[in-house]
């Protein structure tokens, strides 16, 4: 899946391709409002690309204790951009890994 093609899933579609990674379903979840859904998903992943998504949604509520720690198991460094760049960032990350 490119990005552009992810993208467009989340302004047509009800729900993510369940074939996508949980982090990038996490994403799609997020891009649609759904940050509770979001969250639950990232927590499932048990990797650090959810632990990731979960440092990102805990900086989006405004959590930044939480936010940090999350990005420690992550093995990140605090994100200094906007969200919508972390969230970009992810996105392109997790999709370029996948192939």
């Amino acid at each position: 899946m490119t990005l552009e093609e992810f993208k467009e899933s989340i302004k047509h579609k009800k729900g993510p391709n369940q074939s996508l990674s949980l982090p990038l379903q996490a994403l799609w979840h997020d891009a649609k409002g759904d940050w509770d859904f979001a969250h639950t998903i990232c927590q499932n992943a048990h990797n650090s690309d959810g632990d990731w998504v979960h440092a990102y949604l805990h900086r989006k509520e405004g959590d930044l204790s939480n936010a940090n720690y999350w990005y420690g198991r992550a093995g990140k460094p605090e994100f200094n951009g906007s969200l919508e760049e972390e969230w970009e960032a992810m996105l392109t990350t997790f999709l370029a890994n996948k192939s």
